[in-house]
């Protein structure tokens, strides 16, 4: 199944569809993503043929689902109403204007933040893959790659088989609780993503960090604010203020201007270099509220 979507033209559709975090492979050339949708298993390609096109390809039972969120995954969802930055923010914007990505699968999402609590990105991103390897299915389509198991399918299973794919008891209880609970939400996609925050928090094992990274990554929350981190902050301060070093309080007093639009601010800053004092770990895999 084919579909031609047209995007506007100016728009940096890699840094755009990249939001959408780890559901999403982002290559030179094509950006790839295999996942179960509503209506089934399903792969979809997505390349740019033009400025202002964008050649969408997609396999599976879940195929009409995917070319159907295709311009939500491009960003056409995305109200820059009242967006107005200045200063190094607009001189950013201006380079590389981009749309918040929606995958409106809550589920994805919520694996690879529970993963990335506490961790490096990249351990958290093999992890994620060994779990769909070994627990999902395999996706349609032409291209080798594999589906996460349901929410289902993981509230069967226990803390012991997480050992294997580098996932400690704490954060494979977190997520078998969330699987546990993803039966009894309903379709979170629907909702806002402050209601979507606020029933996750109820989780135990999930706070605010964890909540604003899967409304973020799936529901294209353009407010969200991932308080907790250890590296945000430093960049959001250097970014707004030339401050090397924030906390979460001074990050959250620079984003107030851009109430409503602060999680771009946040994607912005992460492409900003501080001063670097001890080991970095990347900006979106090193959520500390593990265990609240």
């Amino acid at each position: 199944m084919q579909q031609t979507i047209e995007i506007p033209p100016s728009l940096d559709l890699v840094n755009t569809i990249r939001g959408a975090k780890n559901p999403v492979l982002i290559g030179p050339t094509e950006s790839w993503w295999s996942t179960r949708t509503p209506e089934g298993l399903g792969s979809l390609s997505l390349v740019r043929t033009e400025l202002d096109t964008v050649q969408a390809t997609a396999w599976g039972d879940g195929a009409g689902w995917l070319i159907r969120q295709t311009p939500r995954l491009c960003g056409a969802d995305d109200d820059l109403t009242g967006f107005h930055p200045t200063g190094k923010v607009g001189e950013i914007w201006r380079k590389a204007p981009f749309k918040l990505a929606r995958t409106d699968i809550v589920w994805d999402s919520m694996v690879g933040a529970v993963f990335g609590q506490k961790v490096q990105t990249f351990h958290a991103k093999r992890s994620r893959r060994a779990l769909a390897k070994k627990f999902g299915d395999p996706a349609p389509g032409p291209r080798e790659g594999w589906i996460l198991p349901s929410a289902e399918r993981v509230a069967e299973m226990g803390y012991y088989d997480f050992h294997p794919l580098n996932v400690e008891r704490k954060r494979a209880e977190t997520l078998i609780r969330v699987a546990n609970e993803m039966r009894r939400m309903g379709d979170l996609s629907a909702r806002t993503p402050a209601q979507v925050q606020a029933r996750l928090q109820r989780i135990r094992g999930i706070g605010p960090w964890t909540a604003a990274m899967v409304t973020a990554t799936s529901l294209g929350d353009p407010d969200a604010v991932p308080v907790g981190d250890l590296h945000i902050p430093n960049n959001v301060t250097f970014l707004l203020a030339g401050e090397p070093r924030g906390n979460d309080a001074r990050m959250l007093e620079l984003l107030e201007p851009y109430a409503g639009h602060r999680w771009r601010v946040v994607r912005m800053a992460k492409g900003v270099k501080t001063p670097r004092y001890a080991p970095r770990l990347d900006l979106y895999g090193s959520g500390l509220e593990m265990g609240r």
